[in-house]
């Protein structure tokens, strides 16, 4: 098949092979995996690819993502906190909802009303990363708001760390989860069914047997797409980090001096670049950019390849050492970090294919 580059390969089998080594490991300990889907646009094939692989639950931050999978048989959440403006396409799309704000659930309450559904929320609770989520101490205040809400449905309590503040999951913080869960079980005579102890981050937790047995929920993205945990960026056992290749076109190969002629004042993007002088370099141009990918997540698949920079549009890369010897129209293939798949996986620009 031709190709149009740049453009992102995606191995289903070596996807659907961490799906299923990710999910045996946490049902294992009783833990069921919402797949999240957003860094890759909830891609109708990669979805399609996981949910055979076992996940019955995806999780996506975008109302445009979850419209796109109305028509697969699985259970959906809303991942971000819902806007006001958006709750009736929040309780048309998805079948539950991370949720901090009364004011939200009680207007999501009224859309099911109308809708006549019923809607799950899983309360969120800030533990100390400062992203979303009610404190502590407000907790107890808000479930009694919650409970008294018609057509929405309270399931669970959650949490999300790691993802602003670096705040690492431990036995201390998601402790303090749980005892808010038996805590609210017994003052409203509720039953929480779901404690859902956070993201990709939480893995190491059931990889090292440290996890709390009530967990019950992960939120995993990251360690299903590049095949590793988020708290310290270790690789999860028996997963592939290259079930996403980048690639681009060569379009332009020269030797030229690694340090510009003239003053230096700011680049494209308002900064004062620093060059270091290594001499006469061999330098490939590659199509593509920064409006396409975050340069810092690429790592070029040929070790003896690296990055000069980019601009909007240009990936400079340095291949005087490569035993390839590149020309014109060459390919050249990288593996990526989370951030650029990302941006990757939004840009129009980046072509995508399934490699099944």
């Amino acid at each position: 098949m031709k190709k149009n580059y740049p453009c992102v390969e995606v191995n289903l089998k070596k996807l659907t092979h961490n799906v299923k080594t990710i999910l045996a490991m946490c049902n294992k300990k009783h833990i069921d995996v919402t797949s999240v889907t957003k860094v890759f646009c909830a891609q109708k094939p990669i979805v399609e690819a996981i949910l055979r692989a076992g996940v019955t639950e995806v999780a996506d931050s975008r109302i445009l993502n979850l419209k796109k999978l109305k028509d697969l048989n699985c259970k959906k959440m809303m991942l971000r906190i819902p806007m006001i403006s958006k709750v009736y396409e929040v309780v048309k799309y998805s079948d539950c909802s991370l949720n901090s704000e009364i004011d939200t659930i009680r207007k999501l309450g009224a859309a099911a009303k109308d809708l006549n559904k019923m809607h799950n929320v899983i309360l969120m609770v800030d533990l100390g990363d400062l992203r979303e989520g009610v404190l502590i101490d407000d907790v107890a205040s808000i479930v009694s708001k919650i409970v008294k809400l018609d057509n929405i449905n309270l399931i669970g309590l959650g949490t999300n760390v790691t993802c602003y503040g670096g705040i690492i999951p431990d036995t201390e913080n998601l402790g303090k989860l749980i005892k808010l869960k038996l805590d609210i079980e017994k003052n409203f005579s509720l039953r929480l069914p779901i404690i859902s102890g956070g993201n990709s981050s939480s893995l190491y937790m059931v990889i090292n047997d440290t996890m709390p047995e009530e967990i019950n929920q992960l939120r995993i993205g990251e360690a299903i797409v590049l095949g590793r945990e988020t708290s310290f960026g270790l690789a999860v056992p028996n997963c592939y980090e290259d079930a996403f290749i980048l690639s681009g076109e060569v379009v332009e190969i020269k030797s030229k001096p690694t340090v510009p002629t003239g003053t230096i004042g700011m680049d494209a993007f308002g900064n004062k670049p620093h060059f270091e002088d290594k001499g006469i370099r061999k330098r490939a141009i590659i199509a593509i950019g920064r409006q396409d990918i975050r340069v810092e997540g690429l790592i070029p698949l040929d070790t003896d390849i690296s990055i000069f920079g980019a601009s909007s549009d240009h990936l400079i890369l340095d291949v005087t050492d490569s035993k390839k010897e590149l020309t014109v129209g060459d390919i050249v293939d990288f593996k990526i970090d989370y951030g650029c798949l990302l941006a990757a996986m939004t840009s129009p620009y980046v072509e995508k294919y399934y490699n099944n």
